[in-house]
């Protein structure tokens, strides 16, 4: 290993920085070698430095960003970058996100991309911005540049000549297209990036203020709610819109082919009306869904795919194997389970359209929506207001079309429709389904000389705006249907069903297969993670799996196959952090277990040990989990910690309880009662070391520890009780089996 020794960092020295944001900021200049040609992040596709800034006469700056709020503090971050490389003070900062009317086109804030892409472009921006500030304060006061200094937007000289920048916006126009010139400051002359400042979006959810978009009110609002039909194909054979007509508040009501909503006055007027909607429909319900329990996976093997090999490495100087495992893997359809349903807020002036909505990506929903109401999108606005939480692709988008339908029949009152529980369970996009087939041999001396990995999932993005088609739930169910887009998945390096199938282990053989199904008779879309769950689980659990055939303990094991000195690292870290003792028994309660991934193979590397607890009933609980992880560049540790503590008590909650459950015609998964997650009495404690790399780049981890979190409670549970289980979830039942 090179460079500066990494620092490792208990959570415990982070206690005392505060409130944190995730981020890791890579500090070093991202200029190719040709030129400005190409620039940094977003700053690439949307290259106007006017889009990025706004400097104004009052004192202030603002700054605009196509990247959105969804819990991980993204508003405040960029505030910081920009604040530092303007070098003014964070409070004259303001941020506008996610508005189609007035910030950049940066597609869907997902996979851990906001500072690489967002981060970097406002750096860069600012930085040149300050540059031509600075150079009009030489021309204005006859400095030279180099002798000049700024503090809080005062751009000083000798003897204390001085000029604002606030004096400067006439002369100093941003009104140009962005070069990638100028150098960012360096990370030693930061004042504000590596602080953790208070989030600027935690105040109003706190205090019970307007947080979201279901705290929003405009004049003349009305309230609205879907009716949707039975079972995900069916279709309205008839109805009595009569009753529901009648009911007090009605403001209107629409039938489009077997789209039904309702708006009244008042929000339990909507309920009521679209309750007697429910009640009248007649609905013709085909029974097409796959067959539920464990023969989904084998109609998933048996299902029409496409097949393709992800990666294939044959070193023909390899040892024979002279011992093969084989293991098969599952993971059940998985729900976002958002705890604030999906929610709209739709007004129709003059023909054009404004939707506030918590989508994920404001301007592929301002092409779907023109798609979908045949309208040019410049006559579409999407402003994003953020919503009580999903990290991937849930029912945010589609009950925007709802509420854009349904407020073209209120003669221009506003709508706000909200999704019931039972829509937002039953409707929302889900997380694949999964099967995987490992095969691994061992040579004499324990070595993993071969590996195969075969995979079979559904598609894990079907986003609207992003190809052919209409990926709104409502255009599905028009008289004039629309059709969704052809199914396409994430390509590698970062995979979509296949991520983190390619091992980071080094085996001198492997062959990694994916079959894709094409046919989706449950909806499915982007999860947290998307396919590196499902596959770090198998992975990790096979590789114990193997170490106990090889007769080694799982952390030895690992380190033999992994040459990447910062993979190995992690492990190390946890292991020690752990008091990891080579060849400890479980007591058939008790059990520890260990995961490993670097997430997407080139994001963070994060290590985990679960201890587990097993009681006689067959009741998993996870008091404990220790993680270590390396980003690289870690500017705000307490952060950081946040989203790895996020991710594996999510994690644990899949792992343990989450599975939508469906028979062969209805979803039967409908409320918290028939998917039950962990309740906060029921979280592990987490704790978290970093291994800090200030000379490396920052590396994604919001998604980072879930994987890992996976393999190691399954490994903690085989440890605990000698009896591996492969199908999630651990369930009480399935561990009870399991003993048997």
């Amino acid at each position: 290993m090179t460079g500066p020794r990494p620092r490792a960092i208990s959570r415990r020295s982070f206690l005392r920085q505060g409130a944190g944001l995730t981020v890791a900021l890579a500090l070093g200049p991202r200029i190719l070698a040709q030129g400005p040609a190409r620039l940094p992040g977003s700053l690439q596709s949307n290259r106007m430095l006017d889009g990025w800034l706004h400097v104004a006469p009052d004192g202030t700056v603002t700054a605009f960003t196509g990247k959105v709020e969804i819990g991980q503090g993204i508003t405040t971050a960029l505030a910081q970058i920009v604040a530092d490389e303007l070098e003014v003070e964070p409070g004259r900062v303001h941020v506008i996100s996610g508005d189609t009317a007035r910030t950049p086109d940066e597609g869907v804030t997902s996979g851990s991309r906001s500072i690489e892409e967002s981060g970097a472009a406002l750096r860069f921006a600012s930085a040149e911005a300050r540059q031509i500030l600075v150079e009009a304060a030489a021309a204005r006061l006859g400095v030279p540049a180099a002798d000049l200094r700024v503090e809080d937007g005062a751009v000083i000289g000798p003897g204390g000549a001085r000029a604002t920048y606030w004096q400067l916006t006439g002369e100093a126009s941003l009104r140009r297209e962005a070069t990638g010139g100028a150098r960012p400051r360096p990370a030693t002359a930061h004042r504000i990036i590596g602080k953790s400042l208070p989030r600027r979006d935690i105040p109003a959810k706190v205090t019970g203020g307007a947080a979201y978009v279901q705290d929003m009110r405009l004049p003349g609002m009305v309230f609205g709610r879907v009716v949707r039909p039975s079972a995900p194909r069916a279709r309205l054979v008839s109805i009595d819109e009569r009753p529901a007509r009648a009911l007090a508040g009605v403001v209107a009501l629409v039938r489009d082919g077997s789209f039904l909503a309702v708006a009244a006055e008042r929000e339990e007027q909507a309920i009521r009306a679209a309750q007697a909607l429910r009640k009248s429909a007649r609905w013709e319900e085909p029974a097409d869904l796959p067959p539920p329990g464990r023969a989904l996976f084998e109609h998933m093997r048996r299902a029409r795919s496409q097949e393709s090999v992800v990666s294939a490495k044959d070193d023909p100087g390899a040892a024979p194997p002279v011992k093969v495992l084989e293991a098969s893997y599952t993971r059940p359809f998985q729900a976002h389970a958002s705890i604030g349903p999906s929610c709209a807020v739709a007004r129709w002036r003059d023909g054009k359209l404004h939707v506030w909505s918590h989508t994920q990506g404001p301007f592929p929903l301002r092409r779907e929506l023109a798609r979908a109401l045949r309208l040019a999108p410049a006559d579409v606005t999407v402003t994003h207001c953020e919503g009580a939480g999903c990290y991937g692709h849930n029912g945010a988008d589609d009950v925007a079309l709802d509420a854009a339908l349904l407020a073209r029949a209120t003669g221009g009152r506003p709508v706000k429709l909200q999704w019931m529980r039972d829509d937002e369970f039953a409707w929302e996009p889900y997380g694949s389904a999964m099967a995987i087939d490992l095969r691994a041999g061992l040579d004499a001396g324990g070595h993993v000389v071969d590996w195969q990995h075969e995979l079979w999932s559904h598609a894990h993005t079907t986003r609207p705006g992003e190809g052919e088609g209409v990926n709104l739930l409502a255009a599905w169910y028009l008289r004039d249907r629309m059709a969704p887009g052809p199914v396409r998945d994430v390509p590698q390096p970062a995979g979509g069903a296949d991520r983190n199938a390619v091992p980071l282990y080094a085996f001198p053989r492997h062959r990694v297969v994916r079959h894709l199904l094409p046919d989706m008779p449950l909806r499915v879309s982007a999860l947290r993670t998307l396919g590196a769950y499902a596959n770090v689980f198998a992975l990790e659990s096979f590789m114990d799996e193997l170490a106990a055939a090889a007769g080694a303990d799982p952390v030895e094991f690992r380190l033999r196959h992994l040459r990447d000195p910062r993979a190995r690292a992690v492990v190390e870290e946890v292991a020690s952090r752990a008091g990891w003792r080579a060849g400890e028994v479980g007591d058939g309660r008790r059990g520890r277990g260990i995961g490993f991934a670097q997430y997407k193979n080139h994001a963070a590397y994060v290590a985990v040990v679960a201890e587990v607890e097993v009681d006689g009933n067959g009741d998993v609980r996870v008091p404990r989990a220790r993680v270590a992880a390396d980003a690289g560049l870690v500017v705000s540790p307490d952060g950081l910690a946040n989203q790895l503590e996020g991710g594996v008590i999510q994690a644990t909650s899949w792992t343990l309880r989450e599975e939508v459950r469906f028979d062969r015609a209805r979803i039967l998964t409908r409320s918290w009662a028939d998917y039950p997650i962990l309740r906060m009495a029921e979280a592990p404690r987490v704790e978290v070391s970093l291994i800090d790399r200030p000379e490396e780049p920052p590396l994604g981890v919001g998604e980072a520890s879930l994987g890992p979190t996976a393999g190691a409670i399954a490994n903690a549970v085989a440890h605990a009780t000698g009896k591996r289980i492969r199908d999630l979830p651990f369930t009480p039942e399935r561990v009870q089996a399991a003993r048997s």
